[in-house]
């Protein structure tokens, strides 16, 4: 099932940019459900390791010609990174069905937000590459967006992508550009959850961890997902922006009903 899900997730990575929270989280949930409410913060966990390895090979064989809509973004990354270390210490304060039910709320906020607000599904600047109108990301969203994602896990790309989409680019450069974005928000998230005390588990839970990461959990999901990431990048589907902006929210919409389904049955 995790290597299963770790294919979703490289094909997420590539044409969403979610380098692992959204599908990774509810599938880690399930599979460490033996730690009862522990187990969200361990899928947290678990799901930023996942996003660094896949958002930074994702980013590693981008077109360099892409990756310069970012360039002058360092105070953006820098921010990113500092919001993504308060929120990974927040995580490990916070009640764990708190987590859960945040992230089941936010997503679906966002959800509502992408149908009614118009720059997602109706796009303001049509075209094909980044508009003359394009823009990167404001600095002054680093440290709100950094601390959202490493908290739920999302690993920023439910945030980043409407927001890149709403400055003028396509769906396909949003998607791309929220891979190095993710990076900035889980490596310091992932140094938090790797460091400290790990959570005390039963010896009947068979779960071994690392901080509050699931190594076996995580290597299963990368197994999947890091051959679909080399594939993906070498031929990327040619899917019309309209449809592929739809297809995001669908996604989304499949995610926050995994994750009430994981928050009913614990």
């Amino acid at each position: 099932m995790l290597i299963g899900i770790g294919l979703l997730t490289g094909v997420t990575t590539v044409l969403f940019g979610f380098g692992g929270g959204f599908a990774a989280v509810p599938v880690v949930v399930w599979a460490d459900a033996a730690l009862g409410a522990d187990a969200m913060r361990v899928a947290t966990a678990t799901s930023g390791l996942v996003m660094v390895v896949n958002a930074g090979f994702a980013t590693a064989v981008t077109p360099r010609r892409v990756l310069g809509v970012l360039r002058g973004s360092t105070g953006l990354l820098l921010l990113l990174a500092a919001g993504a270390s308060a929120g990974a210490l927040a995580t490990r304060l916070a009640p764990p069905a708190l987590t859960l039910w945040l992230f089941v709320v936010y997503v679906a906020v966002t959800i509502v937000d992408l149908l009614l607000r118009p720059g997602f599904l109706r796009p303001r600047v049509p075209g094909e590459g980044p508009a003359a109108s394009s823009r990167p990301l404001s600095a002054v969203l680093g440290v709100p967006i950094g601390a959202v994602a490493a908290f739920l896990g999302v690993g920023g790309s439910v945030m980043t992508v409407p927001a890149l989409r709403r400055a003028g680019h396509t769906m396909h450069v949003a998607s791309t550009l929220a891979n190095p974005l993710t990076l900035a928000i889980a490596l310091p998230a992932t140094a938090v959850s790797l460091g400290g005390a790990a959570l005390p588990t039963s010896p009947d839970a068979h779960v071994h961890l690392v901080g509050l990461v699931d190594p076996h959990a995580a290597a299963a999901l990368l197994a999947g997902a890091l051959p679909v990431i080399a594939v993906l990048r070498r031929r990327p589907p040619h899917i019309p922006d309209r449809i592929y902006a739809w297809a995001y929210v669908g996604l989304l919409s499949v995610v926050v009903a995994a994750m009430s389904l994981s928050g009913v049955s614990q």
